[in-house]
C-alpha cells in the first residue's frame, strides 16, 4: 500500500512539474542599449518614416504600399482587400483615382490588378510627391513591365522589390527618383 502511495505521489509531482514547464506560456524581455535601437531602427523599413501634409494622402499612401507588397507577393486577395479600404478613403475630388482603386478591388486577376496599379500610380504619383511634408520616398521604374513599355511604382525603401513580376523578376528595376522632405 506504501509503494502505491509513493508511487502515486511522485507521479503527481512529475505530473505537475512537467505541466508547470509550458514553453507556450514564458515570455522573454530583451533589454536593448540605446545604440542597439537606433541601429535596429535603420535597419527596418517602417511604412511611418513618411509625413503628408493631410490625412487623406498618408492613408492612401499606407494602402498603396501595402497594395504593392501584396503585388510583390502575388496575392490577388489581399491587393482586393487593400484597394477596397483604399477606394473608401478618397474623397469625390479624386473621383479617377478612387475609381481605379475600386476596378482593382473588383478583381481577382493579379496581372489585371498589376495593370491598374500602374495606372494608378501614374494618377497618384503627384499627388505623393506634392504631399510629402516629411520624409523619403522613391520613385522606381521597371523597363520591361507589360511586355518592355515599362512601369513606375512608389516604395518607401530604396531596396527594389518590383510589384509588377513578383517573385519571377523581384529585383528588376531602378530607382529613378528620390523625394526628399
Amino acid at each position: 500500500m506504501r509503494f502505491i502511495i509513493k508511487t502515486s505521489v511522485v507521479a503527481i509531482v512529475v505530473l505537475l512539474l512537467t505541466s508547470c514547464m509550458d514553453d507556450k506560456g514564458k515570455q522573454s524581455v530583451e533589454i536593448n542599449t540605446p545604440e542597439e535601437v537606433k541601429k535596429a531602427e535603420k535597419e527596418t523599413p517602417d511604412v511611418a518614416d513618411q509625413d503628408f501634409k493631410d490625412g487623406m494622402t498618408g492613408k492612401i499612401w499606407h494602402n498603396y504600399l501595402e497594395m504593392k507588397i501584396a503585388l510583390t507577393n502575388e496575392d490577388a486577395s489581399q491587393v482586393k482587400d487593400v484597394a477596397k479600404s483604399m477606394e473608401e478613403s478618397f474623397t469625390e475630388e479624386r473621383a479617377e483615382m478612387k475609381s481605379l482603386a475600386g476596378q482593382i478591388a473588383s478583381t481577382d486577376d493579379i496581372e489585371k490588378q498589376r495593370e491598374l496599379f500602374s495606372k494608378f500610380t501614374e494618377k497618384a504619383g503627384s499627388m505623393f510627391e506634392e504631399a510629402l511634408s516629411g520624409g523619403t520616398i522613391y520613385k522606381k521604374f521597371c523597363p520591361m513591365a507589360f511586355n518592355n513599355k515599362g512601369a513606375y511604382w512608389y516604395a518607401d525603401v530604396e531596396e527594389i522589390n518590383n510589384p509588377y513580376f513578383g517573385e519571377k523578376m523581384l529585383n528588376c528595376g531602378s530607382v529613378k527618383k528620390t523625394i526628399k522632405k
